[in-house]
């Protein structure tokens, strides 16, 4: 069908207009006209939404499904919600580059975030040659991960990378970006990001000219957060763009704290720079269950990680470390890689085996060979709310990689839905259009993504059609792959591919590269 006309919804078009009743009409894969009802020949093939919000397809900003392409089935956890494009390569970790000097230390490291992965590539145009073959069931918007450059250049090492694996990293990059990448990502509480200089970071944002996007997991979302946002912001002056992930507070003797975070991006934009960031609508995080640990565990080979872990002394020193930070019984595990311990917290392990907490981290940890990750309850529903209303707050889900298994945090299926149902319409702590736009235009414009996030003549017909009365997500922390409600209708590049909230295939997204 080359041309099919959209009728009887209201439109959120990507800005912040009220909405309105309009027709609109896809030609092949754009939008070719929006006009009132009625406008338009009734000859014309039709589509009716009578009831729903017609949105431009909504845009991940912070995603782990790098890996997305290369499974066997279909990952459907993020077109359900109505998401179109993902931007993949956050927290500094992206496929690629691969050295043959330094394989196995990249592979063992990916093993524990992403399910098994065979590494045949070596730069990003091989990496994206392989996942252009498989094909995508959304967009996909790579970035280059800093922790994934290192580990090519120098390894799993808390050393100083030396001139010549500062130039392969820069090259490295370099490459990356010619390839298509949207930028530089860095995960500074991951091993061994966790080690690099702010000089390292630096160096490498020389790269992207002034006019790049270094988008950070920064170093530090409790007790330093502001210094760790003024670092953020050095590096990102450099490169040109800055993107705070996943802007949070962590620690519940640094709640409150969020008020002075954003108002200190915002004396960063008074004074030019350009910086956005994106939140989850969750007060947990989620990420590996090894970064609980004290950095200098995390140095060299599994083998050498495990071996620390056993030692007389460690038990102590992690004890310290985690009960400085965190509550035994704050802290869930999500996935394993033998699925053993899922849904319960390390308090609750430790309950059922006689142990203490810090026993029963050290075991899970050692008998899983560090494949295991957690979910984290420590924000502040207050914090949460006051970043979301931001103006300058896009949406991303930060859900761990798809084909894990297990529970994963419920983000992973229910982020843009639980935004339009619990933060819009429940809590109103945006109005409907304030919100479409956070996930579509605002994204697109931060990004440079080409031709999506608005619906408007000449634009690619990514779209969603959903009730505003219903949507919500119903996933949880025990149950969380539930499919959200409220979303019947998708369609990618002018194709339907959700309808009466089916997902009907085939992979019908692709790989952008950054609008000049």
């Amino acid at each position: 069908m080359t041309e099919l006309l959209l009728t009887g919804a209201h439109l959120a078009d990507g800005t912040t207009a009220p909405l309105r009743p309009a027709d609109v009409l896809l030609h092949h894969d754009r939008i070719a006209a929006v006009d009132t009802p009625g406008a338009f020949p009734p000859e014309i093939p039709r589509r009716d939404l009578t009831g729903l919000v017609l949105a431009p397809g909504f845009i991940d900003v912070h995603s782990h499904a790098d890996n997305a392409p290369l499974l066997p089935t279909d990952d459907t956890t993020k077109i359900h919600q109505g998401t179109t494009t993902e931007i993949v390569g956050n927290c500094g970790f992206s496929l690629a580059p691969r050295s043959h000097q330094h394989h196995d230390t990249l592979a063992t490291f990916l093993q524990r975030l992403f399910p098994p992965l065979q590494l045949t590539w070596t730069g990003f145009h091989d990496l994206f040659a392989a996942t252009d073959a498989a094909g995508y069931v959304t967009n996909y918007c790579p970035l280059v991960g800093h922790g994934t450059l290192r580990i090519a250049a120098t390894g799993m090492t808390d050393a100083a990378p030396d001139d010549h694996a500062r130039r392969t990293m820069r090259a490295a990059l370099e490459e990356g970006m010619t390839a298509g990448a949207f930028g530089l990502s860095s995960g500074l509480i991951y091993p061994p990001a966790v080690f690099a200089t702010t000089d390292e970071l630096t160096d490498l944002a020389t790269v992207l000219g002034g006019s790049g996007h270094y988008v950070t997991h920064m170093r530090n979302e409790g007790d330093a957060l502001l210094d760790s946002l003024d670092e953020a912001l050095r590096i990102g002056a450099v490169a040109g763009r800055t993107h705070i992930s996943h802007l949070k507070v962590t620690g519940a003797r640094n709640w409150g704290t969020m008020r002075a975070a954003l108002d200190r991006l915002d004396r960063a934009r008074q004074h030019g720079q350009t910086v956005h960031q994106d939140v989850y609508p969750y007060t947990a995080s989620s990420t590996m269950l090894t970064a609980l640990l004290p950095s200098h565990y995390l140095t060299g080979s599994p083998e050498e990680i495990l071996t620390r872990l056993t030692r007389p002394t460690a038990r102590a020193e992690i004890a310290a470390a985690v009960t400085a930070t965190t509550s035994w019984d704050r802290v869930q595990i999500a996935t394993t890689a033998s699925h053993r311990h899922e849904g319960r917290t390390l308090a609750e392990i430790a309950e059922a085996t006689g142990a203490e907490p810090v026993d029963a981290l050290i075991d899970v940890l050692v008998t899983e060979r560090l494949r295991a990750a957690m979910i984290h309850f420590s924000m502040h529903e207050d914090d949460l709310e006051l970043a979301l209303a931001d103006p300058r707050t896009a949406i991303g889900s930060d859900g761990l990689p798809p084909g894990t298994g297990g529970r994963p945090h419920p983000r992973l299926t229910g982020t843009f839905p639980r935004v339009l149902g619990r933060y819009t319409r429940d809590r109103q702590v945006l109005t409907l259009p304030e919100a479409v736009h956070r996930m579509t235009w605002l994204p697109a414009q931060v990004f440079n993504i080409p031709d999506r996030g608005l619906i408007a003549p000449g634009k690619v017909a990514d779209l969603v059609a959903f009730d505003p009365r219903t949507v919500r997500d119903r996933g949880d922390y025990q149950d969380p792959l539930r499919q959200p409600t409220g979303i019947p209708w998708v369609c990618l590049g002018g194709r339907t591919v959700v309808e009466d909230g089916r997902y009907l295939g085939p992979r019908s997204g692709t790989r952008l590269t950054p609008r000049s």
